[in-house]
């Protein structure tokens, strides 16, 4: 009885959760559904989800045999790889510095941090591409990476989830002999992966899907990354066809979604245990 009471209780806030679920999928879905579809049920008055004829062969084959897919593929993978890789490499021995060491001016360190939250990506894009220019490092890896190896959102968030963990353990491993060094690499990131999770999965989804900096630095597809892969599909191949556009976006967007089907898990388990303490 208590159980049935239970789910009753439950029920309405399951409901909602579902409708919002609902409605945040409802363009993934669509999009989906139009790349199943031919050209002619894309504008029809009616909107049906289930396609008449079945399109997907002509579609996907389209995108596979006009652009080169597992270029765009792979330049996002080493793209988004190399951002994480530098993020966390800075950003975790920060976030321990501000969270557990003591040292003259750490309050307003945190405070730079803060400000720097404030700072939108586009404001520093100019002088950035300028710099770029004059050392000849347009349209390489090195320009799509560089300026996103300090984030200052991972700094925070790995700073909030440092504070939580017991200091007894910090104390513990200087004990042992242990340098801060080694604290951070050794006692301190094992126990934090729920955090680098979830900060992993924020940093590619962003940077997988970002197409205002690629726009600027890359220059043909060699190193073009995913979304503007089909940006570039978009206006040189698909044209007016949308559904082969779907498909396109359909195949650069499914290696994050199994990602975050994959890491879901941890993902959840990141956001819920990083604190929010001061």
């Amino acid at each position: 009885m208590d159980e049935r009471r239970s789910w009753l209780a439950d029920a309405p806030r399951l409901l909602l959760l579902a409708a919002l679920g609902l409605l945040v999928l409802a363009p993934y879905v669509w999009m989906v559904s139009a790349s199943l579809k031919p050209l002619d049920e894309l504008f029809r008055a009616s909107l049906a989800l289930w396609p008449e004829r079945f399109f997907a062969v002509e579609n996907y084959g389209k995108v596979f045999a006009r652009v080169p897919v597992f270029q765009y593929i792979w330049n996002g993978i080493v793209v988004c790889a190399g951002i994480l890789a530098f993020q966390l490499l800075f950003a975790v021995p920060a976030g321990y510095a501000l969270a557990k060491l003591r040292f003259p001016g750490r309050d307003i360190a945190f405070g730079a941090v803060m400000l720097g939250l404030l700072v939108p990506p586009h404001v520093p894009a100019l002088p950035l591409y300028v710099g770029f220019s004059q050392l000849g490092m347009l349209n390489t890896y090195a320009a799509l990476i560089l300026p996103f190896t300090i984030s200052v959102f991972a700094i925070f968030l790995f700073r909030q989830f440092f504070k939580a963990l017991p200091d007894e353990l910090i104390h513990a491993a200087r004990l042992d002999g242990m340098s801060e060094a080694g604290i951070v690499w050794r006692v301190v990131l094992p126990n934090a992966w729920p955090a680098a999770t979830a900060f992993a999965i924020f940093s590619v989804v962003a940077h997988w899907n970002d197409l205002f900096w690629p726009l600027i630095v890359v220059e043909g597809p060699s190193r073009a990354t995913p979304a503007l892969g089909v940006l570039f599909f978009r206006s040189d191949e698909a044209g007016d066809d949308f559904a082969a556009l779907m498909a396109a976006a359909v195949i650069m967007t499914a290696p994050l979604v199994l990602a975050f089907l994959f890491a879901q898990r941890r993902f959840v388990e990141g956001i819920a245990t990083t604190g929010l303490k001061g």
